[in-house]
């Protein structure tokens, strides 16, 4: 696809994924929004003994449109079309429960996780507070059909954003963008107040402190609350891509829904515009911090 043009990003659009590529990335940075998803597809909802609605309380609902400011900073941005009830790629390929399926699983599969073992599972098995997403069990073909169809080719577009990004600045910083539920999650400190934000970098294993302090620090600016790795460390994602000895930096940021949405019927509160750009404001700080990076490591080069 040629334009002339190079402020202008390009917009790819599958089956599996949305991304958009700044023709000139200008830090850095890679967003991902993996479980805001919402194409809930007849085939789906004909497997399912829940309703759309039901499905959706796994769902990040609205994490991609808080974050569409991306472009605009000439930031890359990649985000599911699927839902999470139906496949999650924050969770190994094959992290299945055997008992979903009708049949010998040919698949070499982790069945002994904590999140199999919830239901929680790379296809779930249920949604919310326990509700079953399926009334029977699925066939075996299912597996091969969303993780070849789906999971391959997200991880894949994934991986080529934080590979051309490495390349082209030396590092790079995954923020691996979700939502959490407002009301189980309080802060352990200043007499259980809310918690706004939750960054999750496994424990200072999967981001460099000094990022992690950044934005703490910008988002702290706009009045919100933040806190670190409780009760969200980070999942899959944070793990895998996240190697700071290697200049490969993942954090994970979660927000708190009450901030931006009705929690039961998904609609966007009146807030949603202001808290995009405290968003917003907190990427630009954070942009300045990579690019300082990077000019700190080629002037030790």
């Amino acid at each position: 696809m040629s334009n002339t043009n190079t402020s202008q990003p390009d917009n790819i659009q599958t089956s599996a994924f949305r991304v958009t590529r700044p023709r000139l990335q200008s830090a850095p940075i890679v967003l991902n929004s993996p479980h805001s998803g919402c194409d809930y597809t007849p085939e789906f909802l004909k497997l399912s003994r829940l309703s759309a609605m039901q499905l959706r309380r796994s769902e990040d609902a609205h994490v991609d449109e808080l974050f569409e400011f991306a472009s605009a900073l000439n930031l890359p941005l990649l985000s599911a079309r699927f839902p999470r009830a139906f496949l999650d790629v924050n969770r190994e390929p094959f992290e299945l429960d055997p008992a979903m399926f009708d049949g010998e699983l040919e698949c070499d599969i982790n069945t002994k996780s904590l999140r199999v073992a919830a239901g929680l599972g790379t296809i779930p098995r249920v949604v919310g507070e326990g509700q079953a997403i399926y009334s029977g069990k699925l066939p075996p073909v299912e597996i091969e059909r969303r993780i070849n169809g789906l999971y391959r080719p997200y991880h894949r577009e994934l991986t080529d954003l934080l590979d051309e990004t490495h390349r082209q600045f030396g590092q790079v910083l995954l923020l691996d963008c979700h939502s959490m539920p407002s009301q189980p999650f309080m802060s352990p400190v200043a007499n259980h107040s809310r918690v706004d934000f939750v960054l999750g970098d496994r424990f200072g294993t999967s981001c460099s402190p000094d990022i992690v302090d950044c934005l703490t620090r910008a988002l702290q600016k706009t009045g919100m609350k933040v806190a670190r790795n409780k009760p969200y460390a980070g999942g899959f994602i944070t793990e895998h891509y996240g190697h700071p000895n290697a200049n490969c930096h993942t954090l994970q940021i979660e927000i708190n829904r009450d901030l931006y949405m009705n929690e039961k019927t998904y609609e966007k509160r009146q807030t949603f515009a202001s808290l995009q750009t405290h968003l917003r404001e907190a990427l630009i700080q954070l942009q300045n911090h990579m690019n300082a990076k990077s000019l700190h490591r080629l002037a030790a080069e």
